[in-house]
């Protein structure tokens, strides 16, 4: 199990899981002063960060998207890069690339892109092009990228953060399955109510308000990452979280169901529920809790589904009342 770093808690004292989930309500807190009304919504990519899981966050323009990730970077004292994708936004523009210099016998030298970072925003991921997007994919899924036969590291921890909108459909390329499935989460950002709105207004339309503090070092946040690994979960949560996966391909008005990364995604983000609920272990509920955020980019719903009007989050919450905890 990984240990806790000695400045935040007594010299040889293990971390336990109440004061791990203490640690990360306070973590909760200091992002939800700045993103209000969004709790569930801050819950969700903090249990992904602590899986080391990219995220997709799904969005009408205005509800916070790019303020959320700010506010986690900052809150977590991790290093923040943005890049705006377009349609013009070359590979090399996210990657980096080798640049020959002149001085000395002259050489070809590795500029880094702005992938080279702790936490990426990747801003309308859909407005750029396949060729784009898909440089993303070996450093989403390997963590380092390769340029003329070398490869260059990223730094640890690297999270992807991507924005997308779903109502704006001119310009833009829907990301392909290959890179949809190396998404932990996908996240929707649902629309404030009025009350949350009224607060939103008193905090945003006077004095500019300050970004949150640092709660999480980058070591914390590493050795809480580890200590999410050690979550234990029974072999039942296991098969339970397979069934679901495997029922998935069943579904009606599912062309196409989860795949083992979606099984796997699945039993992180529950352990990372777990976590942040102060238990020692997984229960049948952190994976029910967790189906929405990890397999509804996952499946591909038919025709006729999109015809009657059901949607990926409704056939997965059928999903969830169809397959038993106890399997046969």
């Amino acid at each position: 199990m990984a240990s806790e770093p000695t400045s935040r808690r007594g010299a040889g004292d293990a971390p336990t899981p109440e004061t791990v989930a203490s640690r990360v309500a306070t973590l909760r807190s200091s992002i939800g002063r700045v993103i209000l009304g969004q709790e569930r919504l801050v819950e969700d990519l903090l249990v992904a960060a602590l899986a080391r899981g990219h995220v997709l966050i799904e969005g009408a323009p205005g509800l916070g998207k790019t303020r959320l990730v700010r506010a986690f970077a900052d809150a977590t004292d991790l290093h923040f890069g943005r890049v705006q994708f377009t349609p013009d936004l070359m590979p090399a523009d996210v990657t980096g690339s080798s640049v020959f210099v002149e001085e000395g016998h002259g050489r070809f030298e590795f500029r880094p892109g702005p992938v080279f970072t702790n936490v990426l925003l990747a801003d309308e991921i859909n407005r750029a092009t396949p060729k784009t997007q898909s440089a993303l994919l070996e450093a989403m899924q390997e963590r380092f990228v390769t340029t003329s036969g070398e490869r260059h590291e990223l730094p640890d921890p690297f999270l992807v953060l991507a924005t997308q909108n779903p109502i704006e459909m001119e310009g833009t390329y829907p990301l392909p399955e290959a890179q949809l499935d190396r998404f932990l989460f996908k996240l929707d950002v649902p629309r404030p109510d009025r009350a949350t709105l009224v607060r939103i207004l008193e905090a945003t339309t006077g004095r500019e308000a300050q970004p949150p503090g640092t709660v999480f070092e980058r070591d914390e946040l590493l050795a809480l990452q580890s200590l999410l690994r050690d979550v234990p979960i029974a072999t039942a949560g296991l098969d339970y979280a397979a069934r679901l996966v495997e029922a998935s391909h069943a579904l009606p008005g599912v062309r196409l169901g989860a795949s083992p990364r979606g099984a796997q995604a699945l039993v992180l983000a529950a352990k990372g529920y777990a976590l942040l609920d102060g238990r020692p272990h997984v229960e049948y509920e952190d994976l029910r809790r967790a189906v929405l955020p990890s397999l509804r980019h996952r499946l591909l719903p038919s025709f006729e589904a999109e015809v009657e009007g059901r949607n990926v989050d409704a056939i997965l919450n059928e999903l969830v009342e169809k397959v038993p905890e106890v399997g046969r």
